[in-house]
């Protein structure tokens, strides 16, 4: 390939629309698990394999993501890519004709490892396809895509889940779709174009001393992200509210904030890193202590939006700052970690919470307010760590 071709709207489509297929995992199960544990009612450990066929690609991709960019970058994007998009499609399709409930937890296990390379493979190839403003801009699309997909395939999950559990299963043929086209349109980057911006030679180690805070903040992010879908029924339900619909407005409002704060990533971009976490953590830690003292829906419904301001502000700044302290030959081990960090925080953001509250759902209120606690002094510390001396990082 010649190592002048450019990346262009296909390229943009295709690897936002693979970044979006690991949120299938993770939430095409939520609204059918009721039919699938009633169906498996006389399985043993029904009660326990069930909730872990949700919840298990994205322990999967926590586990397996930097092994995954470990093999991106020796090995190449796109073959690791293609191998994964057809597993995914495989094992996510199985569950229609599987009448084991094991089987389908052991099927759900080889979404996630395939998860695990497909989100890996698609962050490492925009830092590689794109630099500057034009990265900057993708990453934060690459928020709103995935924070949008995850609205459309729970909706999607739902209606489908109408005609039985295992319908909604038929979306993982997405995969087959997509296949052939990252096969036509994507092709494996070579280090001399990924290169030509200048940045570290390839024979310098893997920054881990400087990539380390900002993979513990992108675990820190996906504890965040999960906090409003997993536990804004139960506030409400505090609040004696349980109309579907003032819900689904709670939730919206959560995404339009999450919209919003990635689409004004670009504009921001000029600021330091830490200033952004300064001012994304900040946002999410406020929004947090609202929805703990709130005591209306409309209360709640504004504090749900300016914790999805600093959500959505939080990702794309994550990702170009480690994009931007790594090489071509480290990319795929860096968006390996990242993906693993995020993945891991989403996992235990509803057991950090169950922790705090102990079981009582009375006491969600102050697991916000111990959540928001942290956040804000996270802000704190990225607000004095870019009083420092600014290091010259890659770009």
């Amino acid at each position: 390939m010649s190592t002048e071709r450019k990346a262009r709207f296909p390229q943009s489509l295709l690897l936002l629309l693979g970044s979006c297929l690991p949120v299938l995992g993770a939430v095409l199960l939520a609204p059918v698990l009721p039919g699938m544990q009633a169906h498996f009612v006389d399985t043993p450990g029904a009660n326990v394999l069930v909730p872990i066929a949700l919840t298990l690609p994205a322990l999967m991709i926590a586990l397996l993501a930097p092994v995954a960019g470990i093999i991106a970058d020796r090995l190449g994007r796109k073959p690791l890519l293609l191998g994964a998009m057809l597993l995914y499609s495989v094992c996510g399709l199985l569950p229609i004709w599987l009448e084991s409930l094991t089987a389908i937890v052991i099927s759900r296990a080889g979404i996630g490892l395939a998860e695990a390379a497909i989100m890996t493979c698609c962050t490492a190839l925009m830092g590689d396809y794109y630099s500057g403003a034009r990265r900057e801009r993708l990453f934060a699309l690459q928020m709103v895509a995935t924070s949008l997909s995850a609205t459309l395939f729970i909706t999607l999950g739902g209606v489908m889940g109408e005609s039985g559990w295992r319908t909604p299963f038929s979306l993982y043929a997405i995969g087959f779709m997509l296949l052939p086209l990252m096969a036509l349109w994507l092709w494996e980057p070579q280090e001399s174009h990924a290169t030509r911006d200048g940045v570290k030679p390839a024979s310098s180690p893997f920054p881990w001393r400087s990539l380390a805070p900002a993979y513990v903040l992108s675990a820190m992010a996906g504890v965040s992200l999960y906090v409003v879908p997993v536990q804004s029924g139960h506030l409400l339900n505090l609040l004696h509210i349980d109309s579907p619909q003032q819900i689904g407005m709670t939730m919206g409002a959560n995404q339009l904030g999450i919209l919003v704060g990635s689409l004004s990533f670009p504009l921001l971009a000029r600021w330091r890193p830490q200033y952004l976490l300064t001012l994304a953590f900040a946002l999410t830690g406020a929004g947090g202590w609202l929805m703990a003292v709130a005591s209306s829906h409309t209360v709640l419904a504004i504090a749900v939006t300016i914790n999805g301001l600093g959500i959505g502000l939080m990702m794309p700044t994550l990702l170009t700052w480690i994009m931007a302290q790594v090489d071509f030959s480290q990319r795929g081990y860096a968006a390996g970690g990242f993906t693993a960090a995020f993945f891991a925080g989403e996992f235990v953001s509803p057991l950090v919470v169950l922790a705090i509250i102990g079981g009582a759902k009375v006491e969600l209120p102050t697991a916000l307010l111990a959540l928001a606690a942290v956040q804000l002094l996270v802000a704190v510390a990225c607000f004095a760590a870019g009083l420092k001396p600014r290091r010259v990082l890659a770009t």
